[in-house]
């Protein structure tokens, strides 16, 4: 047990009774399309090039603008929200995420188009956080939270999978700005529903909001992203333009914490990480996406370079991997309630590590029973460690910095997967490159130029053509297999670490009720009381004691 005093923040009446669950289909139609814009270009980036004509340099911050800007402002928008007011922030994130859409998609050149990523990545920031903070003040009962937690995650799955398949049927029967334009109709509706639906709330308002302090960690955040995605492609470590943006975001986030340890009232409550439940959620949030989302780019590239499978395939492959994850969202808040967040968290590190010791049995032929198998248990597994994770975390900060709090988790998340990208894929590449350098009859320059990935090594071996290019092409496919079950290995080593890690979280989950102790006018009812009804009572008692 952690022993941490938690201040309630009291919900509405429109939040506290059956209206809660309509604020949660409102709150998870804003994190789908939040989630679905991070994938639904992937599929339209052929199109794209085609039509615009951008550069290669151009093209790459088309792909990486959106999570780039977005990781850079959770923390400034998800602390402004609690100044300010959550539903305040999420409604502008909705009228600007619309106005980006639209720029998108009628965008006529790759600058254009650029800062309408940009844009949108800015109103992803104001959305997200702010989707978990009021999810975190309407369901005060940890019970029910836990459980609108669960459907929560399983909408992100349900977003990130269903991306590209979105994206493949549009361009199928439309031009590529049509995934942009799907945004606009759905944010129509959100607004006024949001505005008519959704509780307005907020944390203390002591001191003055730290301006200064929101744009060091952007900009420092914005340099650690910029420069572990440049490393995850591939970049020298050693080049200004990777190293550069490192070493000034570490730099700003090292003068962030010492600026916010310094402050009476600090922009993020870094007292949060003292508490071992929290620090430990946010961890293995962090080692978890760490391991896993580099491994996901790979396995792409597996079913469809070495299987030979179609993107439409390799998507309808992997769908099993998000069923599962649904299911295990869907099914976390009664697996919590029955073994508590510890063994929730330890066994499903230790299930996706199972998962994926078993996809290292993948080989140069298609294994359709393995690969549904791994999937599965992969999908199973991962969500239910963070679903673990993200419920224990946001139960354990206070509610008046759920905004803070909701923040440090989706930018864990981002950090993790940025990181997993640089690290799987330089183990990869260290495992895969080497076989190639002495293939017969290949010469060195065309040998290097295949070690670069094996999509290269492909059209390496087609343009060299006869033997030379067949046994390039070979060696390729089998290096590149070997390299992916070297991969997997080092993903289940940090998998099991992570399951060291989460044993330092409460073993039970505790759901008793939170207390009061926070004025009323800190929550607004966006809806008047119909005449003659009474205002919800207030919860009697002293703050609880969280586990």
């Amino acid at each position: 047990m952690s022993g941490t005093t938690t201040a309630a923040v009291r919900p509405s009446r429109e939040a506290t009774g059956a209206n809660r669950w309509v604020v949660l289909v409102v709150l998870c139609v804003s994190l789908l399309l939040v989630a679905l814009d991070a994938t639904v270009l992937h599929v339209a980036v052929p199109a794209v090039t085609e039509d615009l004509r951008p550069s290669a340099v151009e093209l790459l911050w088309i792909v990486d603008i959106y999570p780039l800007v977005c990781a850079s402002l959770l923390i400034l928008f998800g602390t402004l929200g609690d100044r300010v007011g959550r539903r305040r922030v999420l409604l502008l994130g909705y009228a600007l995420f619309g106005v980006a859409s639209a720029v998108a998609a009628l965008a006529h050149n790759g600058e254009t188009l650029i800062m309408a990523r940009a844009l949108l990545g800015v109103g992803g920031a104001m959305i997200m956080p702010a989707t978990l903070s009021i999810l975190r003040q309407v369901f005060p009962d940890r019970r029910e939270r836990a459980l609108a937690i669960g459907i929560w995650s399983a909408v992100a799955a349900v977003g990130a999978a269903v991306g590209p398949l979105l994206g493949g049927f549009l361009l199928e029967h439309f031009w590529w700005g049509s995934v942009f334009l799907v945004n606009i109709p759905l944010m129509l509706v959100s607004l006024p529903i949001g505005r008519m639906l959704l509780p307005e709330s907020r944390g203390e308002r002591d001191g003055p909001w730290d301006v200064v302090g929101a744009l060091m960690a952007a900009g420092g955040l914005f340099g650690v992203v910029l420069g572990v995605k440049r490393l995850g492609g591939g970049e020298d470590m050693t080049g200004p333009l990777t190293l550069v943006p490192l070493l000034v975001g570490v730099a700003l986030i090292v003068l962030f914490v010492r600026r916010q340890s310094d402050r009476a009232h600090p922009l993020v409550d870094l007292s949060m990480f003292r508490r071992p439940a929290f620090s430990t959620s946010v961890g293995c949030i962090v080692l978890a996406m760490l391991a896993l989302v580099g491994l996901e780019l790979i396995a792409a590239q597996y079913l469809q370079l070495v299987l030979g499978l179609t993107p439409l395939q390799t998507g309808l492959r992997l769908l099993p991997l998000t069923v599962a994850a649904m299911a295990a969202g869907l099914a976390g808040a009664r697996v919590l309630r029955g073994i508590g967040p510890r063994r929730m968290v330890c066994a499903g590190f230790v299930l996706t590590a199972v998962a994926v010791l078993t996809l290292t049995a993948m080989g140069g032929h298609d294994n359709t029973p393995l690969l549904l198998t791994g999937f599965v248990l992969l999908g199973f597994g991962l969500e239910t460690t963070l679903f673990g994770a993200y419920e224990s975390m946001l139960s354990e900060a206070p509610a008046d910095r759920a905004g803070g709090a909701a923040a440090i988790g989706e930018t864990s998340y981002q950090l993790g997967a940025g990181i997993g990208i640089a690290l799987l894929g330089s183990v990869m590449n260290a495992a895969y490159a080497p076989a190639l350098d002495s293939v017969p009859g290949v010469p060195a320059s065309a040998s290097s130029a295949a070690g670069r990935s094996l999509g290269e090594a492909y059209d390496v071996a087609a343009r060299l053509g006869g033997p030379a290019g067949a046994a390039l092409r070979h060696a390729a496919r089998d290096s590149f297999v070997h390299g992916l079950h070297v991969t997997l290995l080092v993903s289940a080593g940090l998998l099991l670490l992570g399951a060291l890690m989460a044993l330092r979280l409460p073993k039970a989950m505790n759901c008793a009720p939170e207390g009061a102790g926070v004025p009323e006018a800190a929550v607004e009812s966006p809806v008047p009381l119909a005449k003659g009804e009474l205002p919800a009572p207030r919860a009697a008692g002293k703050p609880t004691v969280s586990a």
